[in-house]
């Protein structure tokens, strides 16, 4: 009985280890590739390549820690570093990118980019609010990136939701309001250093759940 007893909590145990096991720790990455659903200010930037297929791995972005993903009308998903409030600034920013490998890099302005209808149909927060549905469940878009991150990026949000979309972009979400305190949840969570961050309709995002 006593041996009995012994597999049946090692089983136990493994089976509340798997259960907290992580899906995606070999595939996370310190690399920010950030999907961008609109162009932001400051709008010059420096583009270091352009795709007609996604790169697979983060590990194609080589001595590049943090990019900007733009998806466009013409099919391409377009690369970018840094944001620079003038030409010249991103210009006397050039060199430097390019000595890390990336020779047909150039300054771009990123409000020219024409981005794909589907990267345009996402709400943002702005146009959400004004569609607030008292009787649905919201959550809270952090962040969304190309590869899944370590959740210890999202520094003060204990509760992160991850969710891998048709388009294979992992997304960052926190928190399950109901419409009618779920503005006043999206301004503290801004407050908190989030400023992309939008309100997003819980059900359409739960099917896309990494548990």
């Amino acid at each position: 009985m006593k041996l009995l007893s012994i597999i049946i909590t090692a089983l136990l145990l493994g089976l509340v280890s798997n259960a907290q096991a992580d899906k995606l720790e070999s595939l996370r990455t310190n690399k920010k590739i950030i999907t961008m659903q609109e162009a932001q200010a400051p709008y010059f930037s420096i583009q270091i390549i352009a795709l007609q297929q996604a790169p697979q791995a983060p590990e194609f972005f080589t001595n590049v820690d943090e990019a900007r993903e733009y998806a466009c009308q013409d099919g391409y998903l377009r690369f970018c570093v840094g944001q620079f409030a003038s030409y010249n600034e991103a210009k006397g920013a050039l060199e430097g990118v390019k000595s890390l490998g990336y020779d047909q890099a150039f300054v771009v302005n990123t409000k020219e980019y024409v981005l794909s209808d589907q990267t345009n149909s996402n709400s943002t927060g702005s146009e959400l609010s004004k569609k607030i549905d008292p009787s649905k469940s919201y959550t809270v878009q952090l962040s969304a990136f190309r590869f899944p991150v370590y959740l210890s990026h999202f520094k003060n949000i204990d509760d992160v939701m991850e969710f891998q979309m048709k388009d294979k972009i992992f997304r960052y979400t926190t928190g399950t309001f109901k419409g009618d305190v779920a503005e006043q949840e999206l301004a503290r969570i801004q407050a908190l250093g989030y400023k992309d961050a939008h309100l997003v309709e819980l059900d359409k995002y739960l099917p896309f759940k990494i548990e």
